[in-house]
């Protein structure tokens, strides 16, 4: 099979795993709805009988494509990261499963039972007895249900960058064949499966969408670093090109998730779910951030008014917070993106998004302003940042907003070192050119902040935080990691 840029045109092949319907029942396999002669044993003796043989591939190629049945369903889940590497793990138990990765590194930690994301343990991968892994797209032949669950980051302008899912898109196109379903779990705007997604694969594979392969759409709901709420106890929405397709994904993921699905009626539906599950946090956020830049000024604590307020039945549970990583500090422009294309712009959405991205440089303001209020007539402030990922206990750093507290501290002249014993010194210099402090020294800092509350931290304890400033240092507690009492600054 040739993949060198072009049109990839497949042969009619027998599928051989159909049920006389388009979903087979994950309890039944006829066998039938076969290609016509599947066996290959007609021998063509007359120009009727030619006639006859055509007729019947032009009605196969005009035939819906069955799904696969169960016995015959083989995964790839294309993306091992904080999402893919749980799906595949949790497939990996029941159906034969190729994890398929562009980076050759992560593969091979993976073979050795590694995670370093810390989502899945070595005990789950090593029970992931029909689990395969693959830097290889040639590992993909044979597959028949992809599982896209790569990164979709916006741009420096905020713009959705897509590239990642249309790379994905164009590897399951040169593998998919006739009756398999690509299932997408990446985070989009409504509407980009069919759009972005399926055109790409149409072209990549010369097949016809929703008769030669369907498509599914199921929203990731992982939250990094959570122990407790995990893939087989979430809820999980499923969706499908056709109301066979929608049949085939919900019952495939029932097979892992325990807590059930909740199948919607189109795939722009479910990808709407999915986006305003992000837009609602990060709204809500929002509103308690400004809130809490009011009460700043007005020298009250914003956390007693919360804890206030709470008393009220109908009053959310929403804190202060600095907003990063994959999820809502990105997907609100996905939606924001897709509502300015059709003439529509979104103002509350876009309010909050300027709310959230600018309250790293608040608390580096806030910061600059305690250590001059204290008299430190220093030119060069010495600071120390305690934790750099985006969230606390968990080592990933995509759009961590510390680095905007640090860049703000940098811009009052001060020397910034960062530690974060869950981080990767690696990633963190070659992502934002942050070389790590592997153990802070005592008693040099001018100021300490408390960034991200990873548990460690927590586990020091206020008198042994303050312990690396001077006499009279600093301490800002971002999170309320720490007693009220035992900071001079919370958000």
């Amino acid at each position: 099979m040739s993949v060198h840029g072009g049109i990839i045109a497949k042969a009619p092949r027998t599928t051989g795993h159909g049920t006389g319907a388009n979903v087979p029942g994950f309890d039944d396999a006829t066998g039938a709805g076969k290609m016509p002669d599947p066996e290959g044993t007609r021998t063509v003796s007359s120009a009727a009988d030619t006639k006859d043989h055509l007729k019947d591939l032009a009605l196969a190629m005009t035939t819906e494509a069955p799904l696969p049945a169960p016995e015959h369903i083989r995964i790839a889940i294309v993306g091992l990261g904080y999402v893919g590497l749980p799906l595949a793990a949790a497939f990996g138990k029941h159906f034969p499963t190729i994890g398929f990765d562009i980076n050759a590194q992560r593969i091979d930690e993976l073979r050795r039972h590694h995670d370093h994301t810390r989502e899945v343990a070595e005990a789950e991968l090593r029970d992931a007895d029909l689990l395969e892994l693959s830097c290889d797209p040639s590992a993909l032949a044979g597959c028949n249900v992809f599982i896209v669950t790569v990164p979709t980051p916006i741009d420096e302008f905020k713009r959705p960058d897509l590239r990642p899912l249309e790379s994905a898109s164009r590897t399951v196109g040169a593998a998919i064949r006739r009756g398999g379903i690509a299932i997408y779990e990446s985070t989009v705007y409504p509407g980009a499966t069919e759009e972005v997604c399926v055109p790409i694969i149409e072209s990549e594979s010369g097949l016809c969408f929703n008769r030669d392969f369907y498509a599914g759409y199921s929203p990731e709901r992982i939250n990094p670093g959570d122990r407790e709420h995990r893939l087989e106890n979430i809820l999980k929405l499923t969706s499908g090109s056709t109301p066979e397709a929608a049949e085939f994904v919900d019952r495939l993921y029932r097979k892992v998730v325990k807590a059930g699905t909740h199948r919607t009626s189109t795939i722009r539906v479910a990808e709407a779910a999915k986006v305003i599950e992000n837009v609602q946090r990060d709204v809500n956020i929002a509103l308690i951030n400004e809130l809490a830049m009011i009460f700043n000024r007005l020298q009250i604590d914003s956390e007693e008014v919360l804890e206030a307020a709470g008393t009220k039945w109908n009053f959310l549970p929403f804190r202060p917070g600095l907003v990063g990583g994959h999820c809502i500090g990105v997907d609100p422009y996905y939606l924001t993106h897709k509502a300015q294309q059709i003439g529509y712009h979104p103002e509350m959405i876009l309010a909050g998004r300027r709310i959230n991205d600018g309250m790293g440089s608040h608390v580096g303001r806030r910061v600059a302003r305690l250590v001059s209020q204290r008299g430190m007539a220093v030119a060069s402030p010495r600071v120390l940042v305690l934790g750099l990922s985006f969230k606390e206990n968990c080592p990933d750093l995509r759009n961590t907003q510390v680095v905007d507290i640090i860049e703000e501290l940098q811009a009052y002249n001060a020397a910034v070192d960062v530690h974060d014993p869950w981080v990767s010194a690696q990633e963190a210099r070659e992502t934002y050119g942050i070389d790590l402090l592997a153990d802070p020294e005592c008693g040099v800092y001018d100021a300490i902040v408390l960034a991200v509350a990873h548990r460690e931290f927590a586990e020091l304890g206020a008198e042994r935080i303050r312990a690396f400033g001077k006499p009279g240092a600093v301490l800002f507690d971002v999170k309320r990691a720490l007693p009220k009492d035992a900071s001079d600054g919370q958000l």
